[in-house]
């Protein structure tokens, strides 16, 4: 009787376990793994001429020759 019963649960977990991953198969769960890893290293937008650099540093002054002392 207790094997029976012993038996009916493992068989549905294991149903259950088969269902999971069939669901997170079909929503797209496993599409992409490979992508993200890449993705954070592009960058998002060209940097525009004038614009500061990433860190909020100013960029240095152009210097012309003359001294500003």
């Amino acid at each position: 009787m207790s094997l029976g019963f012993l038996i009916a649960i493992s068989l549905g977990l294991g149903v259950s376990a088969w269902l999971l991953f069939l669901w997170s198969v079909r929503s797209g769960q496993y599409d992409d793994p490979e992508g993200p890893k890449y993705r954070m290293l592009d960058d998002d937008e060209e940097p525009r001429s004038g614009a500061a650099p990433p860190g909020g540093a100013s960029p240095p002054p152009a210097r012309d020759g003359q001294d500003e002392r």
